[in-house]
């Protein structure tokens, strides 16, 4: 369906997740980052834009949206917008680089815990703010400077599983792919994973072909993103998506 509906962002996709399986992690992110720049200033998106404007939600808080907390070398960090199902809008991204920024400038920090308060880790990105960037130019800009992928990258190679991300509920988009870069998942029962970008005229522009890919390999992973499969918590675990199905404490 989506190669006949959306056969840009559908060929586009699949390019992307090939080459992110063979180029270095920040090359990577950059190359998915222009493509989705790109992809947003095409006649796939903006259908799409159309199609959907009544229904994309409203605008949310614009501060205060992520909770830091820290005991001892333990820094937590919880996406905290529940009326929204943290919904990753570009205050969140803010918010939550600030926090990571700690973990890398901090060594003494050696564990960070990352989830989500309220039904699910998050849904994704802020659909409010689909489509209001000014330019290709300067969304590819904002991803590139302000990246929370790299920050994740950067602590996971240095505390390594110490990093944890704890997932629960119905995560969509940004919501799986920022998870993802974490060297430790651990996913509630019943939560599930979906990539829906390509159904939107996009490629995932959180870091996914990257992280989504380094995790369960570029088939499976494009498998996600072209067909936009939802991936339950045991087929999560048996590709390795996850590390873990665990109660949440």
């Amino acid at each position: 369906m989506n190669a006949r509906l959306h056969p840009v962002a559908f060929a586009s996709a699949a390019r992307v997740v090939r080459l992110a399986s063979q180029l270095p992690p920040l090359d990577a992110l950059y190359l998915e980052s222009v493509t989705y720049s790109l992809l947003q200033s095409g006649d796939e998106f903006a259908r799409w834009l159309s199609d959907n404007r009544e229904k994309l939600w409203r605008a949310g808080r614009e501060s205060s949206v992520v909770e830091v907390r820290r005991a001892d070398e333990t820094l937590n960090v919880s996406l905290a917008e529940p009326e929204r199902h943290n919904a990753f809008s570009r205050f969140m991204r803010d918010e939550l680089r600030e926090a990571l920024t700690l973990a890398v400038l901090d060594e003494t920090i050696t564990r960070v815990v990352l989830d989500g308060h309220g039904s699910n880790f998050s849904s994704g990105g802020d659909l409010a703010e689909f489509g209001t960037s000014k330019s290709p130019l300067d969304s590819h800009l904002v991803r590139t400077t302000d990246s929370v992928a790299q920050l994740l990258l950067t602590i996971g190679e240095r505390i390594g599983t110490g990093l944890e991300c704890r997932v629960h509920g119905h995560n969509i988009g940004a919501g799986v792919e920022l998870a993802a870069f974490a060297p430790r998942v651990v996913a509630a029962p019943g939560t599930t994973f979906r990539l829906p970008e390509v159904s939107m005229g996009l490629v995932p522009g959180a870091g996914g072909t990257v992280s989504v890919t380094r995790r369960i390999g570029r088939h499976r992973a494009a498998l996600m993103m072209l067909s936009g499969y939802t991936v339950d918590a045991e087929t999560a675990l048996d590709w390795g998506l996850i590390d873990e199905i665990g109660d949440r404490t």
